[in-house]
């Protein structure tokens, strides 16, 4: 509303209002997650896989029903179509004022647990939470930028590169969660897959000359990267006991800061590369423009996040498994 009422203090509007809901999307990204494991249930891991996979749906939708939007009204009316979406947090306002919550464990039991377990249980939930970072980071990098990769790199019209890549990525990280809800387990090895697959999928996306494989590389990242947060969640929960809701805070800030390092790290390297000389030498050389090559150094740079994710799960398994045998 500020931009369009006062055009003179657009920016201000909008920083206000970006800061409004960033932190309110935090908010609920801690509380929803223990809410989810709170609730009794037999399968609680499937619960969460469930809940998360949500999330990937309602980016679906914003995605299509924006880019159908802009396209029939015009970019202009921007700020109609920010006001049609401030409609979804008014109902799941009303929704959670109507619904019954479950009892909520505030960690407090920690404070008598021995010195020892203590220690442990903080480790593992470090760890924990450098796995989640990584995901988010492999998760996200890609996520915002795939339609600007699209866009820029492949050369796709941008309402045709939303559809293709951002909404093909929403969905497969959605079905892939909803699989491991009906039929996952074993968390750990899929964490695993999913953080080899999705640097796999980095280096292809950009290394690739093929506008088609480089597509499916981007788009395929979705499902790679699928269960690498609720996954870590899943994880915690599994071999961190005694927690509260304050480790699943502690986890959606790990989440939180990857998903907003990571995006902000591939475009710096995009903007460094493209003015370079370095970039300029090798579009002459290969076809390419300046901007196409900083887009591809920089999804190549974005690969690392994934690839340290192994490592770093690889330890996480590791200790998780001698704190098993210790107790046996």
């Amino acid at each position: 509303i500020l931009p369009t009422l006062f055009p003179n203090v657009a920016y201000l509007g909008l920083l206000v209002g970006t800061i409004i809901f960033s932190l309110s999307a935090g908010l609920s990204e801690v509380l929803l997650s223990p809410v989810i494991a709170s609730i009794p249930s037999k399968t609680p891991d499937r619960d969460m896989s469930m809940l998360h996979s949500l999330y990937a749906f309602g980016v679906l939708f914003v995605v299509a029903f924006s880019t159908l939007f802009l396209k029939i009204f015009g970019q202009g009316s921007w700020a109609y179509l920010t006001l049609a979406l401030a409609a979804f947090p008014i109902i799941a306002a009303v929704m959670f004022m109507t619904s019954p919550m479950p009892d909520m464990e505030s960690g407090e039991a920690e404070k008598s647990s021995d010195g020892s377990s203590v220690k442990h249980r903080s480790i593992g939930l470090l760890l924990c939470v450098l796995c989640i970072f990584f995901g988010s980071c492999a998760e996200n990098a890609m996520s915002n930028w795939i339609s600007g990769y699209m866009e820029t790199a492949l050369v796709i019209d941008k309402a045709l590169g939303d559809i293709l890549g951002m909404a093909s990525f929403a969905v497969l990280l959605g079905v892939s969660r909803i699989m491991y809800a009906k039929y996952g387990k074993n968390i750990c090895r899929v964490l695993m897959i999913g953080m080899v697959s999705a640097a796999v999928c980095y280096v292809i996306a950009a290394l690739s000359n093929i506008t088609v494989i480089a597509l499916l590389a981007c788009v395929l990242t979705g499902a790679g990267t699928a269960m690498l947060w609720p996954g870590s969640l899943i994880m915690m929960e599994d071999n961190v006991k005694g927690v509260g809701v304050s480790a699943f805070a502690l986890m959606a800030a790990g989440g939180d800061l990857g998903a907003s390092l990571s995006p902000q790290l591939l475009g710096i390297v995009v903007d460094s590369v493209s003015v370079s000389d370095y970039a300029l030498e090798l579009a002459i050389k290969t076809g390419l423009t300046t901007e196409q090559i900083g887009m591809k150094a920089g999804m190549l740079v974005t690969a690392i996040f994934p690839m340290i994710g192994i490592v770093v799960l690889l330890v996480t398994i590791s200790y998780f498994k001698k704190q098993k045998s210790d107790i046996k």
